[in-house]
């Protein structure tokens, strides 16, 4: 891991926090930590090179834009993993792919359960003439896959990777927070005007480091800098926009434990169980999503920390906390995609022209 000192640290927490959506963001984001415009800056352009920060752009609410999504659990053959990845991966919706496998606490094993070993997110945008069910049903298809289920949020209780810079209280430290809550779904009301759905395609690029970065976008955009920065402002007031902030390179970062733990927990406690998950700072997501005869979890929280033994103590911590003993623990084995998703290009059209002859009947 390259070496990153506290005034790194700091900048990294406050980056993902979020930066100022002002002419000269990175000037009023050294004014809150007491550094130059120009040392921002060269310190980002540092962690940058260094892979340590991914990007720097905004961050949106796919169901506020119109998009369907869901998690998606496929089980495949050993043999016929690598190439389901390919076809998975070329859907520009899939965001996140890996090859996860059980764990699961103590001598629990639930009456019946399917070992759904790839797991990917999909998106599918609100023109979509094919949908968010019958494209996972043709990837399922092409990729042989000898079961799949989709796994949509019912409910929100946390989202949003924030990785814990303080090496020494990192681990189950608690956090408080307005965290994202409600529930899943497209948001009713959907409607952006063709200026917002400009901004949104171009805020959702890599953020310059310069000066006055915002000035090159409005101009994209057809806009003076102000017009812009109040359209975006106005989108995060909306909640269209979660926030605009750094995404890490969790690894390059010192986070190289990541598992998604799965809690069989009843409908009339997930609302108070979530709520108490969320609460975890290694916790960056913790979703109400449906059970099914062979998978009975109904809560999911991803856990990031610095390492597996780490990740395996949050977890254990959570259980005491929230009573609940049982549960499964799916370990990343391999990364297929990870990608920030796009939102409003041609790649969603071109891929469902191209499988229109391979749509189920």
């Amino acid at each position: 891991m390259p070496e990153i000192d506290a005034i790194d640290r700091n900048l990294l927490d406050a980056v993902q926090a979020g930066i100022p959506l002002v002419e000269c963001p990175y000037r009023a984001l050294g004014e809150g930590l007491g550094l130059t415009e120009g040392d921002v800056l060269e310190r980002i352009a540092r962690l940058k090179a260094d892979s340590i920060i991914r990007n720097i752009g905004a961050i949106f609410d796919t169901s506020r834009l119109g998009y369907r999504s869901s998690l998606v659990g496929f089980r495949l053959r050993e043999e016929c993993v690598d190439e389901a990845a390919v076809l998975v991966n070329a859907h520009p919706g899939v965001s996140h792919n890996y090859l996860r496998s059980f764990a699961f606490s103590n001598d629990y094993r639930p009456a019946a359960y399917c070992p759904y070993n790839m797991w990917f997110t999909l998106a599918v945008e609100p023109e979509s003439r094919l949908g968010l069910e019958d494209s996972v049903a043709v990837l399922a298809r092409d990729t042989k896959a000898e079961a799949a289920r989709l796994f949509p949020a019912l409910r929100v209780f946390k989202i949003g990777v924030r990785l814990d810079m303080d090496a020494e209280a990192a681990g189950a430290r608690k956090e408080a927070g307005n965290f994202f809550t409600g529930n899943g779904g497209a948001a009713a009301g959907y409607c952006l005007n063709p200026t917002e759905r400009r901004i949104v395609q171009i805020l959702q690029h890599d953020l310059a480091l310069v000066e006055k970065p915002f000035c090159e976008i409005a101009r994209q955009c057809g806009l003076d800098v102000e017009t812009l920065l109040a359209g975006a402002r106005e989108l995060l007031q909306r909640k269209i926009m979660r926030r605009f902030a750094a995404i890490l390179n969790h690894r390059k970062a010192g986070y190289t434990g990541n598992v998604m733990a799965a809690w069989p927990v009843s409908e009339e406690k997930v609302e108070a169980i979530g709520l108490q998950m969320a609460q975890f700072r290694a916790v960056s997501h913790c979703y109400q999503r449906p059970a099914y005869p062979e998978w009975p979890f109904t809560l999911f929280t991803m856990v990031h920390q610095k390492s597996r033994e780490a990740c395996e103590e949050t977890v254990a911590a959570i259980s005491r906390e929230t009573g609940i003993s049982d549960y499964a623990m799916l370990w990343t084995t391999r990364e297929f995609k990870k990608v920030r998703l796009k939102y409003f290009t041609e790649d969603y059209a071109a891929w469902e022209e191209q499988t229109a002859t391979r749509v189920p009947l």
